[in-house]
């Protein structure tokens, strides 16, 4: 069953963080949850989006990739993570990368964790790859990571009360990357 997120983004307001070396605990404290609920299932766990990237100022929400081993395992990730009060809401328009939430008031375990973003991946899916390509670019490029530093701190101060707007303004610098990666 597709749920939408209650914890939705819509009403956030958009604020850009300087970067926090916490970031790097905060994921792998989140990864070890998921991969005490499912991780049989996954080859890899990764740490992707802005918060992974040091050095990047970032919203605090901590993005995670999980990459199945076997794509015929989805239904099995999905059960798994639903007796741990996770909801599926489908690939929202990116075939190749399922999403998941969790209300913040599931349980006392996340009590204390850094909000974050699920998605369940397959191993080739574009998504997945672009997420990847963009992270190491970033890492690799400081003065590329400082342009998108610049851009976001804008965006945010342009967009606060709009997220959408917010992520949409940054998507041209995003894929002007990803086609120096290749894509």
């Amino acid at each position: 069953m597709l749920q939408e997120n209650k914890d939705s983004f819509a009403t956030c307001e958009v604020q850009i963080f300087p970067y926090d070396p916490q970031w790097k605990v905060e994921f792998e404290k989140i990864k070890g949850m998921i991969t005490r609920y499912a991780g049989e299932y996954f080859s890899a766990i990764e740490h992707v989006g802005s918060t992974s990237v040091e050095g990047l100022g970032a919203k605090p929400i901590i993005d995670l990739d999980a990459v199945l081993r076997c794509p015929n395992d989805l239904p099995k990730v999905i059960e798994a993570l639903s007796q741990h009060g996770y909801v599926h809401q489908g690939d929202l328009g990116l075939p190749g990368r399922e999403a998941f939430f969790r209300p913040r008031d599931y349980n006392d375990e996340e009590k204390g964790v850094m909000r974050y973003h699920l998605y369940v991946c397959l191993p080739d899916a574009k998504p997945y790859r672009e997420h990847l390509a963009f992270r190491d670019y970033l890492r690799c490029h400081p003065n590329a990571r400082e342009e998108y530093q610049q851009l976001k701190v804008q965006l945010a101060q342009q967009y606060r009360f709009d997220v959408d707007a917010y992520c949409e303004h940054k998507t041209e610098f995003v894929r002007s990357i990803l086609r120096r990666c290749g894509y």
